[in-house]
């Protein structure tokens, strides 16, 4: 258990308020089975699939309770701050499970990025293109996707895919 300072820690483990890494709802727990490197997700991310892996790495970092560290809601606490060892665990976790998850080129460019909100924003910044040549490459996808020798499941399944990258580079209405 520590103390956090309640300066830069989001609102976990204010002045005076104690922080227990015992206690699995906080953010700041790691399981007996959560190691550098644990594999969060089944696809690395290659580039032109940032869509879906970013989906898939929000689920896994929200069920282990950690999406905290790569959203900035926990900003890193000062070095003085009883919180601050605690978090530099946690973080490096973090960080270790998403260069896990991505390809060993990309990989490499992240080595020396100190923290795992660092990481995801190089990542948003460099994959996340509302581009039109990949959209362009979706719809050019799905009109020349054909059953052919697939079961019904396996084409609806690619159907699926395809719309539901597509739906993500769409704007959300707004009234």
């Amino acid at each position: 258990m520590a103390k956090g300072s309640g300066k830069n820690n989001g609102g976990r483990g204010g002045q005076g308020e104690v922080v227990s890494t015992d206690d699995s709802s906080s953010p700041f727990f790691l399981n007996n089975g959560d190691h550098p490197g644990l594999n969060l997700i089944s696809h690395p991310l290659t580039g032109n699939n940032y869509h879906t892996w970013h989906r898939a790495m929000i689920m896994a970092l929200t069920a282990k309770n950690k999406i905290v560290f790569v959203d900035g809601t926990i900003p890193k606490p000062t070095p003085n701050d009883l919180l601050f060892s605690i978090w530099c665990r946690c973080n490096s976790m973090v960080s270790s499970w998403i260069i896990n998850a991505v390809s060993r080129d990309i990989a490499d460019s992240l080595l020396y990025i100190d923290s795992a909100f660092e990481v995801w924003r190089d990542l948003h910044d460099r994959f996340n293109q509302g581009n039109g040549p990949r959209v362009f490459q979706i719809k050019k996808q799905l009109s020349s996707l054909t059953q052919g020798s697939l079961d019904i499941n396996a084409y609806f399944t690619q159907l699926k895919i395809l719309w539901d990258e597509l739906k993500e580079f769409q704007p959300v209405p707004v009234c």
